[in-house]
């Protein structure tokens, strides 16, 4: 309801008191000019409260997008989007990118976009660890021509009002609640992040004309308590022992139903990663080995065969591994470590804690080497020294930051 709404039409008729009663005709023309004046003044009273209270514009009933650091209008940020999103050549992907001011998403978004893709960024920069390192991924990815719509993926309204703006050919979707020990703390976030919001996503995107291709982070510890290794794309994943894997699972579950309903063409990867320290062993993976991944998905994903929420037919569904296939112990992590830093390690070595951790992971990438080409080519040693490198770069308050 406008403010304007409890406001008579009019102004009501002045009424003298009945107690006075004026019987000359001096009296009758002094009350009859007092009653113009008074209503004149009154007019003039109301119209100056009408337009003191009234905005100086109508409001505009566009959402408003927001930037990052600051709310940008809509019209302005359709021209922002629409630049970001263009490739250099009728050749290239239009690539939504969520989660791109992340660790993983900001390396990809560069890759994607130093090639000539088009891509457009959404992240909602909360603070699961320091947003800083965020907002400075975010600084790089605008001087590379990656602009970032701060907002966050469960916003429905928002996805809509980006998918009107840019054909999205494929959609990277790695925005997630990560970490398994946080699930313990935070439980909710996990549930709306990852499974919500992905859900969200996939309604947004089978219902575009045309539907794009979605590329989205599983994870290994989907994996859970299966002993057999190297863990096989074709091993048992009914077995979580934590609730974030149980939400990645729960992912791939409604990945292969969107898939099977609307023919949304969908490749889930599982990233090997490491999450804590002690005397297990990891397959630790290098970034850079994780960019080639993602971006051979997205170079071999079919088109979608939906249009509109209809499936037209049979469209592609896929589950890759990524990792190095070379698990190390992190205790072997903590003695590359020392011998860059030329320091000695203060060692705790504690039993591992009931907190969904699992003691090995070890990836069997032979169906991502066939059929994406993967090939990771950076040892421990060699991806330690870079990170080592960027690390103390970085938190030493160093002007040329990079965009680890």
């Amino acid at each position: 309801m406008s403010h304007l709404d409890n406001i008579p039409s009019t102004p009501g008729k002045h009424k003298p008191d009945k107690a006075f009663r004026f019987h000359s005709s001096a009296a009758s023309s002094s009350l009859s000019k007092l009653t113009l004046y008074s209503t004149l003044f009154l007019s003039v009273l109301l119209i100056f409260l009408l337009l003191l209270s009234s905005p100086s514009s109508p409001p505009s009933p566009r959402r408003h997008l927001s930037t990052g650091s600051h709310h940008t209008p809509l019209s302005l940020s359709h021209k922002l989007i629409r630049k970001s999103a263009r490739p250099r050549s009728t050749t290239g992907h239009t690539v939504l990118v969520t989660g791109a001011a992340g660790f993983v998403g900001t390396h990809v978004s560069l890759a994607l976009k130093r090639r000539g893709d088009g891509v457009l960024g959404l992240d909602n920069f909360n603070h699961y660890y320091d947003p800083t390192l965020k907002r400075a991924r975010q600084k790089i990815l605008e001087k590379a021509g990656v602009f970032i719509v701060e907002g966050d993926i469960n916003d429905k309204g928002l996805l809509q009002q980006l998918f009107d703006a840019v054909l999205f050919t494929h959609v990277m979707h790695l925005a997630a609640q990560a970490g398994v020990r946080y699930a313990m703390q935070n439980p909710g976030s996990y549930v709306h992040s990852n499974i919500a919001g992905f859900v969200n996503l996939l309604e947004v995107s089978k219902s575009a004309n045309p539907q794009p291709a979605i590329i989205w982070a599983s994870s290994s510890s989907v994996y859970g308590l299966n002993s057999k290794v190297p863990f096989s794309e074709k091993d048992r994943t009914d077995q979580p022992a934590s609730l974030y894997a149980a939400t990645k699972k729960a992912g791939e579950e409604i990945a292969h139903t969107y898939n099977h309903i609307y023919g949304l063409s969908i490749t889930g990867l599982r990233f090997f990663t490491v999450y804590d320290k002690g005397s297990v062993a990891r397959d630790f993976t290098y970034i850079d080995d994780i960019v080639k991944g993602c971006l051979g998905a997205l170079d071999t994903a079919k088109k979608s065969t939906g249009s509109g929420g209809k499936k037209r037919g049979p469209a592609q569904l896929r589950i890759f591994n990524l990792g190095n296939t070379s698990p190390v112990p992190v205790s072997r992590l903590v003695s590359i470590l020392e011998k860059i830093l030329k320091v000695k390690a203060k060692k705790k070595v504690v039993p591992l804690p009931r907190n969904g951790d699992v003691e090995f992971t070890h990836a069997n990438i032979t169906l991502a080497m066939t059929e994406l080409g993967y090939k990771p080519t950076t040892d421990l040693e060699a991806g330690l020294k870079k990170f080592v490198r960027w690390y103390l770069s970085f938190y030493s308050g160093s002007k040329k930051k990079s965009s680890w």
